[in-house]
Order: C-alpha cells, then sequence, then structure tokens
C-alpha cells in the first residue's frame, strides 16, 4: 500500500530455458599461460567441450583470458579480473537455432567451479553475458561473454586450486522483428571433454606462502592457537573429533562480486527499467526468492533472486461515517522480468526420484497473462492493517533434466499444459487458472512495518497444484509426458515467496538505502522456508 510511506523506508527495501539448443559461452575457466607483472599471473588458455544439440553431439573450445594474484594471504580473497571468453559455434549449433526462426541471441553461462585446498573443498558458480549479436546467414558464430566472477577466500595456507564442472548454458533468442521466439529461451548441458589439460584445472593461487616457503597470516596473528588454549568447540587442548566438522570450518569461502554504485547487495540479476519497459510516475522493481514445494517427490525447489516490475496504484479511502478511520483499497500490476522477458531466471532443483534416483532439472516460470497485486484494509490513522492478494499467470517449463547425472533429452516445448494453480478467495471476479499468493501486514505509524506490505515486502505464501505436463519428448520420439506428470504433478503444493523492499524509481531522488544509482533495488531478499 502507498500509505505512510516514510516510515516504511526506515526499513530499507529490496529482489527457468530448453535443454535441446545450444551456444556456447562460458566465463571463466583459467589455467595460467605466462607469468605478468609482478603479482600477476596471465590466462589464456583453451578448453575442450562437448555439448548436446539437438543434432546430436559436438565439440566446442573456449578461449579465457583472464588475470589472478600469484598469492595472496591467509583471509585475503582472491579476485579473477579481466575475465573474458570467446566461443566459437559450430555451424550445426547456429542451424538449430535458425530453425527456430531465430535472427538474434543473447547467451549467458553458468559454470561450476570446483575449488581445493588440501583436503577442504567449495564450490562456486561462474556466470557470464554477452552482448545482443546477430545469427549469420552461413557458417559458425562467434560470441565473447564477460562478466564479474566470485571471489574466493583460503582459510589456510597452501595452494588453492580451481578445477572446471559441469556448464549450464543459456539463451535468449528473437525473431527478426525483435519478436520472441517459441521457445524463448533454451538451455544446453555441456560437459568437459576427456583429455582436457590437467583434467580441467583452471589455476592455482599460494595462500600464505612465500617463494621460501615461509607462512603468513592476517594481521600477525600466530597461525594456530597458543598451547592450553581453547579450541573451536571451547575445551583446552581437545582436537577436532569430525574431519568433515574441521573441514568445513577450514574450507575456502567463496562471494559473489561485492556491491557496487549499479549493483545490489548480492548476486542477483539486473532489475531495472529500460526502453521496452520505461519507468511511469509510480513504479517501482522489487526482487523476489523462495521456496516451492513438490509434494510427489518429498522435497522443495528453492526459486533464485528474480525480478518485479511493479506499477503501483493510486490507493482509495473510504472513511468511516464518525471519522474514527478508513478502508483503504489499492490495485497494482507487475511483471516479471529477466533480460526483457516476462519469465524468472532459469532455476535447477535435485530430487530423489523413486526414493533413490537423483535427478535434476533445471526449469523456469514464464508469465502469460497480468499479474496483479490487490490490497485491503482499514486504518484508524494510526495503526493500519492490510491484507495482499497476488495473482499471477504462470506456466513452468522445464528446459533440460539429468538422472543420475546424465542428461535426459525433454525437448524444447516441455511445459505445464496450463498455467499453475491456486484456490482464489474471489473466483468470480478472477476466473481462470494462477498462482495465487496471500500477505497479511500491520504498521503502526512511525515503525517499521510487520509482515507484508507491496513497499516494504515480506513473506507471501499459498498452495498451488501443478498442472499435466505437454511437448516433452526425447529427439528419438519418446514422449515423456506421463512420466513427468506422474513424478511432478498434483495439489497442494505450498509456496513460501520473500519480496524484498522496493525501490521507487520515480522519486526525484533515489534512497540510498532502497535503490542503487542505476535505480536497481539495493537489497536481496533471502529465501525462508
Amino acid at each position: 500500500m502507498t500509505g505512510p510511506r516514510t516510515a516504511v523506508r526506515r526499513t530499507g527495501r529490496s529482489r527457468a530455458r530448453g535443454a535441446a539448443i545450444a551456444a556456447f559461452v562460458v566465463l571463466a575457466a583459467t589455467v595460467p599461460a605466462a607469468a605478468g607483472a609482478s603479482g600477476t599471473q596471465k590466462v589464456d588458455t583453451d578448453l575442450p567441450y562437448v555439448c548436446l544439440f539437438p543434432s546430436g553431439k559436438h565439440s566446442a573450445t573456449v578461449r579465457i583470458s583472464a588475470a589472478l594474484p600469484e598469492r595472496v594471504a591467509v583471509g585475503e580473497p582472491i579476485e579473477p579480473e579481466d575475465v573474458t571468453t570467446t566461443v566459437e559455434l559450430p555451424e550445426p549449433a547456429v542451424a538449430d537455432l535458425a530453425a527456430l526462426d531465430a535472427a538474434g541471441v543473447r547467451a549467458a553461462s553458468r559454470l561450476g567451479v570446483g575449488i581445493t585446498q588440501g583436503e577442504a573443498t567449495a564450490e562456486a558458480t561462474w556466470r557470464g553475458d554477452t552482448e545482443p549479436t546477430a545469427l549469420p546467414s552461413t557458417g559458425p558464430l562467434t560470441l565473447t561473454a564477460t562478466g564479474d566472477v566470485p571471489s574466493v577466500t583460503g582459510q589456510s595456507t597452501g595452494e588453492l586450486t580451481m578445477k572446471a564442472g559441469d556448464f549450464a548454458l543459456d539463451l535468449a533468442l528473437t525473431t527478426a522483428d525483435g519478436g520472441a521466439t517459441d521457445p524463448a529461451t533454451v538451455t544446453v548441458d555441456c560437459t568437459l571433454a576427456d583429455g582436457a589439460p590437467d583434467g580441467g584445472r583452471l589455476g592455482a593461487v599460494l595462500v600464505g606462502t612465500d617463494e621460501g616457503g615461509s607462512t603468513d597470516t592476517p594481521s600477525g596473528s600466530p597461525s594456530g592457537p597458543p598451547s592450553g588454549a581453547p579450541t573451536a568447540s571451547g575445551t583446552p587442548g581437545q582436537q577436532d573429533k569430525d574431519p568433515a566438522d574441521r573441514q568445513g570450518r577450514r574450507a575456502p569461502k567463496v562471494a559473489e562480486p561485492g556491491p557496487g554504485g549499479g549493483t545490489a547487495d548480492r548476486a542477483a540479476p539486473t532489475c531495472k527499467y529500460d526502453e521496452k519497459h520505461p519507468a511511469g510516475p509510480m513504479s517501482l522493481n522489487a526482487y523476489i526468492t523462495g521456496y516451492s514445494n513438490v509434494n510427489k517427490l518429498d522435497g522443495a525447489a528453492l526459486i533464485p533472486p528474480f525480478c518485479t516490475l511493479i506499477t503501483q496504484g493510486e490507493p482509495e479511502f473510504v472513511f468511516f461515517p464518525d471519522g474514527t478511520g478508513a478502508t483503504i483499497s489499492q490495485s497494482s500490476t507487475a511483471d516479471l522480468y529477466y533480460r526483457q522477458r516476462q519469465q524468472t531466471p532459469p532455476f535447477e532443483a535435485t530430487f530423489l526420484t523413486f526414493d533413490f534416483t537423483p535427478t535434476t532439472a533445471t526449469m523456469v516460470l514464464e508469465q502469460t497473462g497480468p499479474m496483479t497485486i490487490d490490497s485491503h484494509g482499514t486504518t484508524d490513522f494510526m495503526f493500519t492493517s492490510t491484507d495482499t492478494y497476488v495473482r499471477a499467470p504462470l506456466v513452468l517449463r522445464v528446459t533440460s533434466l539429468k538422472v543420475n547425472g546424465t542428461p535426459l533429452d525433454v525437448g524444447k516445448k516441455c511445459r505445464t499444459k496450463t498455467s499453475l494453480a491456486s484456490p482464489d478467495p474471489e473466483p468470480a471476479k478472477h476466473p481462470g487458472d494462477h498462482l495465487v499468493l496471500h500477505g497479511r501486514g500491520e504498521q503502526v505509524t512511525g515503525e517499521p512495518a510487520t509482515g507484508y506490505l507491496l513497499l516494504s515486502g515480506g513473506p507471501l505464501t499459498g498452495k498451488v497444484s501443478i498442472p499435466a505436463f505437454t511437448g516433452c519428448a526425447t529427439a528419438d520420439g519418446e514422449n515423456l509426458d506421463r512420466l513427468l506428470t506422474a513424478s511432478v504433478s498434483g495439489p497442494d503444493n505450498y509456496v513460501k515467496q520473500i519480496q524484498g523492499q522496493t525501490c521507487f524509481v520515480s522519486a526525484d531522488e533515489l534512497n540510498p538505502d532502497e535503490c542503487t544509482d542505476d535505480a536497481q533495488p539495493r537489497k536481496v531478499p533471502v529465501a525462508e522456508r
């Protein structure tokens, strides 16, 4: 609700694609080639991958250039710089894209990176993006990806190494007239080819070790506790009994690129108005994240932060005859936004099908109609309470599937037959299938809001039925609709989403607690179960 904005502002405001088509853009694999300036090692390397295209498996070589420090102190972040990746898609892959009536493509990459220091390990995801690129009429397509990668901080002395893992490659496709193809986004899975140099090793940095073999630690502190001092368990001289716990504490720490003037507090997709989506006088934007249960698989899927662009409606007040208060109603509209499309970013979920087989699905939620936000409440001008219902017609598309680590082709149009559906408190007024989420909020004037309000965000919950699937088929014609329907579809799946604080982008001056200097939401919410 619009309500008393000043009080709400004090809280601070905030923040899935197709298995068979390919483009190959990878953000950052690094194998040192030569030493450069003092303290820096230059990277210029090729890594071979095998990608599954609709026309079959094809090899692709990724060239990466970057700069890494030669060594850092314990506790000092390792931050790869000047990362650029150039990839040439083979002609058969370009033909696959053209078969979808695509004339242009913009690519993103998600690279799993294994990080090892001694026996301690960690995982990171490196991401990159390309500029929109036209498809050539013949021949291969060259794409260049750039982006900031997570930093890694070693927790002990010794060599820290990075190793390439699997890739998920995502494409956003456009037709010659600028419209979306069907499907509008596609995904391809790639694996490191046999014979990759050093088994896919990306790079190595010495942590806390100089050329002579001595070690250093932050602030000149000793490398371990003094004799008789309490250990992490709190008992003098006691050794850690659980090696896994000890390894967890010593594992390298992975941190997403830090905040800057044009970024949100944590990694999240771009969330800003543009030429195709211009801001108006009542424009807000916000990030949302959360979990959605899948009852049949006895698990929950994490939906990572995604962007919503909101047009806030004018509130309507109906005052009580005795002047003691009023009812408030407000109707707003919203759109999902991911790279100029009405959808979420791709997200992964892993379940145990049949209680023992690990199955990983990459999915995307696509908006198929208007999204509305209706708030109704009462106020006595000192205390306000509201109930808000968010209604969104969303189709769930499965873009890739792995069963026990083996990719399973699901085709280019695997999706639910209809929108996800929830019980609606006003079915006559809001007919049709759509997801319904409810939030209740309260606010004392001059104090932060509790629960959910449109401006300050908060939890939204509901139950949803997952419809039957359609269009899911392998390249050799095997129909997977019934398998996915039997495994996933069904009613009463609990959903809990957390909306972050909004950024009021149409204000005369952006609130730095709410917005970055390029009008993106400053706050990115954290999913809650």
